[in-house]
């Protein structure tokens, strides 16, 4: 349902029980949706010391590693590592941190994950300065010639919110279950609805997902 829908990436939130306080998805989880969809994975990995954990991963060629600043000992290192295993290297920011020091890692990042709630648990409202972070960031990078970086968000992306932080200037969007979901199966009213948001001009669904 997933392809059919159009779905461009399946976000995966790794979390650690330290990083932040509850625990997800692991590594088997991402290669039984490897072996089940083509659709390249979105890996956010939420955990302590991400650089000595991603050899865990086997992610398809293209798809998106995050690891966060604020957990992440030796960050151009790992960018670098994520690059040499085919992987689209992202640098992910809580709403409180700021994007400036990544100017000396900018020749390494693909994209930018801006947290726009505080990452643990679902349902959260979002933090309404992080707007204007997306905002601010996405002008930094235009202004230091970097427009090539993705702007990801993650964080109550729903379609009210999305086509702000599309304004903003934001180009990824983690879609939460309550945009998306209804009982356990994409919602086709959500999907289409979320693309409105996102898109400068009308968007309809794939055919394959509207039949």
């Amino acid at each position: 349902m997933f392809s059919a829908g159009g779905i461009e990436y399946l976000h995966v939130d790794i979390m650690d029980g330290h990083f932040v306080p509850n625990f997800t998805l692991g590594a088997d989880y991402c290669r039984q949706l490897q072996q089940n969809t083509q659709i390249p994975l979105d890996i956010h990995m939420m955990v302590e010391q991400p650089e000595d954990k991603i050899h865990w991963f086997s992610p398809p060629f293209g798809s998106i590693i995050s690891v966060h600043v604020e957990a992440c000992v030796h960050l151009q290192r790992t960018l670098q590592n994520i690059r040499e295993k085919g992987c689209r290297a992202f640098a992910a920011l809580n709403p409180a941190t700021s994007y400036e020091p990544l100017r000396w890692v900018l020749d390494d990042l693909d994209g930018i994950l801006i947290m726009t709630v505080n990452p643990e648990f679902a349902g959260q409202k979002m933090v309404a300065q992080t707007l204007e972070k997306i905002r601010h960031c996405r002008r930094w990078l235009d202004d230091l010639g970097y427009s090539n970086v993705d702007l990801e968000v993650d964080g109550n992306v729903s379609v009210v919110n999305a086509e702000k932080m599309r304004a903003a200037g934001a180009n990824i969007f983690v879609g939460g279950t309550s945009a998306l979901f209804q009982n356990g199966r994409v919602s086709k009213e959500g999907l289409c609805l979320l693309r409105q948001a996102v898109s400068s001009g009308p968007e309809t669904l794939p055919e394959a997902f509207a039949k």
